[in-house]
């Protein structure tokens, strides 16, 4: 990334890179911009097929962001499980889904 390209790095993102008790990303903000662009590329390019989903398969919501998650998930991933989350996130934000469970740790994952 260089200096001329002022990316947004909203600050859910930024803290899914701050280990418990620290207050510096464990990686660094160029690699965090690129994460975040996968990231909110995957959020956006989900948004039909979620609407779709829910559509077609009567199913709630919540339910579909479930599926979604797992999809993200599911070998070879190129999220982690806490950038999963927060792709989740944000697709209902963009679907103006509620959150419900999301806003919660993901499995596996401390607080």
């Amino acid at each position: 990334m260089s200096d001329d390209n002022q990316l947004y790095l909203p600050e859910s993102f930024k803290v899914l890179y701050v280990p418990h008790g620290k207050i510096k990303p464990s990686i660094g903000l160029s690699e965090m911009a690129e994460r975040y662009e996968l990231c909110e590329d995957l959020a956006n390019l989900l948004t039909k097929k979620a609407a779709n989903m829910q559509f077609t398969l009567g199913i709630t919501e919540e339910l579909v962001l479930a599926q979604c998650e797992l999809g993200l998930l599911a070998e070879p991933s190129v999220v982690s499980p806490l950038e999963a989350r927060w792709v989740v996130c944000r697709l209902a934000e963009l679907l103006n889904w509620p959150m419900g469970q999301l806003l919660q740790s993901p499995a596996g994952q401390g607080d």
